[in-house]
């Protein structure tokens, strides 16, 4: 067997990388924000809470939130043509 090099976070310096003027501590009202199911929301990650982050290909794409799991978010997307169902943190979505 071979060893995996990296991880999730491999390859995406400036992908998941701040502002010099985003820098600093998040608001807390984007951490505790609420969803309803059907809520279109666009996945952006915040690089700062590395809980609950989606892989970094789905990087932008918009998806449409199906429920809850814990504390994060059910949302489907399509990438390609296939239908994907993603977990994220509220902190790592926006409201479309």
């Amino acid at each position: 067997m071979t060893k995996r090099i990296g991880g999730a976070r491999r390859k995406t310096r400036h992908k998941l990388a701040k502002n010099v003027r985003d820098k600093g501590k998040i608001s807390l009202t984007r951490y505790f924000q609420d969803f309803k199911s059907g809520d279109k929301v666009c996945l952006s990650a915040e690089p700062s809470v590395h809980g609950g982050m989606y892989f970094p290909r789905f990087h932008g794409k918009v998806g449409t939130v199906v429920g809850k799991q814990g504390k994060c978010y059910q949302v489907k997307i399509k990438d390609v043509q296939m239908l994907k169902i993603v977990l994220a943190h509220p902190v790592h979505l926006k409201k479309v």
